[in-house]
């Protein structure tokens, strides 16, 4: 029976090609859509190369200075020696890196200027994140504590510096700002868009030019607090909580006239909507913003899917009074337009799924974003499939109940 459901489905949608293109045109574009843009989401703030422990990790990025009616402000990174006194004292915490904000410097090979992403790392940063090294090994305490001129570089940096295929690099030198620095290892490297990571250059902190000497709150310098599960991650945040609520007021003041400091250890899509929406207002806002966008973008197709299957359903109305002639019950009429929505909802998918890694593929093989591993969400997938579905049915369902109940003169008169 399923069988001949489905053959006549196949037959109808052969039939009437305009309704079928409607159809699952408007079903693969929501999906589509829906599937790059949840891919560059999970791209963006996901746990990915090379923040491999980016779900248990808390970030400390900004540092924020103000008066008690929040009429002046100042906001930034903070400073290094301010992250060692209390961030890098958490107990809590499995491992606490400080790095620098990416800063640029040049370096010139064969005449030719190569601009250079430059970031300033303790030696805790290699273990919070999950960098490859293709070659060699990151630098460690003894190098820091040395003040060796030691780099790590990334393959790019690398194929560009260095004589292609011309074997291993570790133990060359590299020149920047007329400052010769020894590589000890080559990683793969990062996507711009994972800002706290992405570089071409890593030095260890003590190198020159990295200024984390400088006093005061406010600097260059950024913390990531790595929990060792996520169950952990609340005790972190009080912990720390703790540690700022101690601060004194002349060091809060830092020679202006704030009296009020915040400073989070939040989890990065947190941290990242805390620098556009600073209250539970603005959040809510934002949320509320997200969620009518979602409602309209996932509604207008769905309500072109409604019209066009009761249009479909009504168009049948002579189709079902034969049939209704020789015989067929009701019931066979409701489940053969159940089972051809379903049909065409599944059609649309794979169309959608096929589009999707087309796409997805391409953008990460274009270049426009340099080391892009956007991957198809299969969750995200399943579930907007499911709405679509859900649609289809309430659509098609309610429409052919209706046409399925007419007597048999009033359906061939329809």
């Amino acid at each position: 029976m399923l069988s001949n459901y489905i053959k006549i489905a196949w037959k109808v949608l052969l039939r009437h090609p305009f309704y079928t293109f409607i159809t699952l045109f408007g079903i693969s574009l929501t999906l589509t859509v829906l599937m790059v843009l949840t891919s560059f989401l999970d791209h963006l703030f996901g746990t990915h190369y090379p923040e491999v422990n980016r779900d248990r990790s808390l970030y400390i990025a900004t540092v924020i200075q103000t008066d008690s009616t929040r009429t002046s402000m100042s906001t930034g990174p903070a400073s290094f020696p301010f992250l060692v006194k209390h961030a890098k004292s958490l107990k809590s915490a499995e491992k606490v890196s400080i790095m620098s904000n990416f800063s640029f410097s040049n370096t010139y090979i064969n005449g030719k200027k190569i601009k250079l992403n430059t970031k300033y790392t303790d030696a805790d940063f290699w273990d919070v994140t999950g960098f490859d090294f293709i070659e060699g090994k990151p630098y460690n305490e003894t190098n820091i504590q040395n003040s060796d001129l030691v780099v790590v570089i990334t393959d790019a940096l690398r194929d560009q510096y260095f004589e292609s295929g011309g074997g291993p690099v570790v133990g060359k030198n590299i020149e920047i700002e007329n400052i010769h620095y020894k590589v000890i290892g080559v990683v793969k490297g990062s996507p711009p868009t994972r800002l706290y990571t992405y570089s071409d250059v890593y030095f260890p902190y003590t190198a020159p030019k990295s200024n984390y000497e400088n006093k005061g709150m406010r600097g260059r310098f950024l913390a990531i607090a790595l929990a060792k599960t996520t169950s952990d991650i609340p005790s972190i945040q009080s912990e720390f909580d703790n540690n700022i609520s101690k601060i004194s007021l002349a060091e809060i003041k830092d020679g202006q006239s704030f009296t009020v400091l915040i400073v989070r250890a939040e989890k990065y899509f947190d941290h990242f909507l805390s620098t556009f929406a600073r209250d539970g207002t603005q959040k809510l806002l934002f949320y509320t913003v997200a969620s009518f966008v979602i409602l309209m973008f996932m509604g207008l197709p769905a309500i072109n899917l409604v019209n066009v299957n009761v249009s479909r359903i009504l168009e049948r109305a002579s189709e079902i009074g034969v049939r209704k002639a020789f015989g067929a019950p009701s019931s066979a009429l409701l489940w053969q337009f159940i089972i051809e929505n379903v049909f065409i909802t599944f059609i649309g998918g794979a169309f959608a799924l096929v589009l999707s890694y087309v796409i997805i593929h391409f953008i990460n093989s274009s270049g426009w974003i340099a080391y892009a591993d956007l991957t198809i969400n299969v969750p995200v997938f399943l579930i907007s499939l499911a709405v679509c579905l859900v649609f289809g049915l309430l659509s098609g369902v309610l429409p052919a109940f209706r046409m399925s109940r007419l007597k048999i003169a009033e359906a061939l008169k329809a």
